[in-house]
């Protein structure tokens, strides 16, 4: 099969190479799925770039965690009505060497959820790991029915999905851009727009005049005060992102408002926490429409380089 590979860490263009690779077989409890499409998050480029300089836990990686496809072989003790399924997957590099940049990729029956009719397979490739950590950052303190949540970041990969998971929830949302020229294609996900600068804050507060009750944050240490500012009474801060390692934070504020701070990852969670988002991104993929861009596997240096550059559209292999 042909796939994308990398051998060591490193820039794009420097380590990644396409070519043939042995088709996997799946085993116990695995499924084979012929990819249509491999999602690139930047947690896979981080990975590539070996970013936290521990070295590669794999002397060969196929890139990517999500993809979507069509079941072609089963393994022992799955069921054999998966054959033909058309699926979304996710996690598939996660803690293992191959991913989805791939024509075939194996993976562990639960990480290939049946995409329902209605969902295409390019809307399947932008779930995965933007939508399990959206929903954990909306629904892991509890359901949202009749609350405000606010979304930093309401634009990206992972804030386009939280809102729209938080208003299926049924919560108010309030998203967040930078640029006036992005509120349009912001109130599209959202109830309510605020521009981030001077004002913002008590543009919130009007919306908000208790305060909001969860905050699903993008940009942690660069958002922090403004977080404190406009969360509410034992209001949620559920944080999966931050450009600083070490990031400051207004204690007294948040301890005063008795704020909870959740740090949300998408790898490890418990078995009810992703039946429940593979359930809800599930529903919420029937008729979504999500920007996004298609290369060919041969361009995935490109691919990798648009979403280290910020795309705002989700980048897509066809594979």
């Amino acid at each position: 099969m042909r796939a994308a590979r990398y051998t060591r860490g490193g820039v794009a263009a420097d380590v990644l190479t396409v070519g043939e690779e042995p088709r996997p077989e799946p085993g116990p409890g695995e499924v084979r799925v012929r990819l249509a499409f491999s999602g690139v998050n930047p947690g896979d480029t981080k990975k590539r770039a070996d970013w936290q300089g521990l070295g590669l836990p794999f002397p060969l990686v196929i890139p990517h965690s999500d993809g979507s496809g069509v079941v072609d072989a089963v393994g022992d003790g799955v069921a054999p009505s998966r054959l033909g399924q058309q699926v979304w997957v996710w996690g598939a590099q996660s803690y293992r060497a191959f991913g989805t940049a791939a024509e075939y990729v194996c993976v562990p029956d639960a990480l290939a959820p049946e995409l329902p009719d209605g969902a295409t397979l390019e809307v399947g490739a932008c779930l995965g790991i933007p939508g399990i950590t959206a929903h954990r950052c909306v629904f892991a303190d509890g359901p949202v029915a009749g609350k405000t949540v606010l979304v930093q970041g309401v634009l990206g990969g992972v804030g386009r999905l939280a809102a729209l998971l938080a208003r299926q929830g049924g919560a108010a949302v309030i998203g967040t851009v930078r640029k006036d020229a992005d509120v349009a294609a912001a109130a599209e996900v959202a109830d309510h727009v605020v521009v981030l600068g001077a004002g913002a804050e008590a543009a919130v507060r009007a919306i908000a005049p208790d305060g909001v009750d969860r905050i699903v944050e993008v940009a942690f240490g660069d958002n922090i005060a403004f977080d404190s500012d406009v969360v509410a009474l034992d209001g949620v801060l559920a944080a999966y992102a931050t450009r600083q390692a070490e990031p400051a934070l207004p204690f007294w504020p948040l301890l005063f408002a008795n704020v909870t701070i959740r740090l949300v990852g998408s790898d490890d969670l418990s078995v009810e926490a992703r039946a429940d988002a593979v359930r809800d991104l599930s529903a919420l993929a029937v008729g979504l429409a999500v920007p996004h861009v298609v290369l060919p596997l041969d361009r995935v240096a490109e691919a990798h380089d648009r979403v280290d550059a910020g795309s705002r559209e989700r980048v897509l292999l066809s594979v």
